[in-house]
């Protein structure tokens, strides 16, 4: 057995399939399943399970699997090793951001980032799918209920929703003061498929549950935030869309009582256990980690960010301490 051997039965195991592993390869499928095939009388056992559709690995296959994969980063770690000896942080960084948070929140963060890390590729995908940890991504952060069993999740914080509008729509219509009102009330909000939206509300530890049928729905939240000013109807978004607005008093918040949830309450960064992170993915993660800490927490050194190295050495640049979401 060799490592393309193990390399192969990696890349079957990652992909789920026999035809993506071969994409990935750049083989064709016979010669994938042929190459799978003899590796598994070299070993004396079987190691996947095959369908029309999906491979999964057996309890040896696993086990070669994880071999193969703590094999292959290292690999990978040393190329890195020798590729950036004597020169700054390179590399590239996939990441994955929700639309709205992306947006408002993490676009600061990550022009921030370039400037501190010029030499790293930052490709950033403003996107809201469900399948977020593909090849080109090496980080996501997402709202979600419960994170992916098969992910690594670090908590970025609570996500807090409101029912907001404006001043002008609450003088002439009325903020709805009820679950049962605001289905009434034409709601300004993003994520719906299909007519309805369920909306989940809590009030401690009881929870109730109300189908709206939202007038005005992107995913595009500076749009949403757009309407709920100019009071087009009430707003459910979570808070740090509307904050400035809340703050100068130009939107108004109901339904106070209770804990408002569309997609989930927790904001995740998620990334693969088992994939090889460079330097330049490790700094992001912790980066944005700092980002979401609250000020007291420490600099960026305490947090673990590496200084980026400059062509003149003499002099690194200092780090603020990290402001809270």
């Amino acid at each position: 057995m060799d490592s393309h051997a193990l390399n192969l039965l990696v890349e079957i195991i990652d992909s789920g399939n026999l035809s993506q592993a071969a994409r990935k390869l750049k083989m064709t499928r016979a010669n994938v399943s042929y190459h799978l095939t003899k590796l598994e009388k070299d070993v004396g056992v079987q190691l996947v399970q095959r369908s029309t559709r999906r491979v999964e690995p057996t309890e040896i296959g696993m086990r070669l699997y994880q071999h193969g994969r703590a094999i292959h980063n290292e690999i990978l770690a040393a190329r890195e090793a020798v590729t950036s000896l004597g020169r700054g942080l390179q590399g590239r960084v996939g990441i994955s951001v929700p639309s709205g948070y992306g947006q408002i929140v993490m676009s600061d963060w990550l022009i921030e980032f370039k400037r501190l890390y010029p030499g790293i590729v930052l490709d950033v995908l403003f996107e809201n799918r469900a399948d977020i940890l593909r090849d080109e991504v090496d980080i996501a952060v997402r709202v979600v209920p419960e994170p992916p069993l098969s992910m690594v999740a670090r908590s970025l914080g609570d996500v807090r929703y409101l029912a907001c509008a404006s001043r002008e729509y609450a003088q002439q219509h009325g903020l709805p003061r009820t679950l049962h009102e605001l289905r009434n009330s034409p709601v300004i909000t993003a994520g719906v498929t299909g007519r309805h939206l369920r909306l989940a509300a809590y009030q401690g530890t009881e929870r109730h549950e109300v189908l709206l049928e939202p007038t005005m729905i992107s995913e595009h939240f500076p749009f949403l935030r757009q309407g709920i000013v100019a009071g087009l109807g009430v707003g459910l978004v979570p808070d740090y869309v509307v904050q400035d607005k809340l703050d100068s008093g130009e939107l108004l918040t109901t339904l106070d009582e209770y804990r408002l949830s569309i997609f989930g309450t927790q904001m995740y960064l998620l990334y693969l256990p088992n994939r090889h992170q460079t330097r330049a993915v490790r700094t992001c993660i912790d980066f944005i980690l700092a980002k979401t800490r609250p000020p007291e927490a420490g600099d960026a050194q305490a947090s673990g960010i590496e200084v980026p190295m400059q062509e003149d050495t003499t002099e690194k640049p200092a780090h603020k301490k990290s402001p809270s979401t």
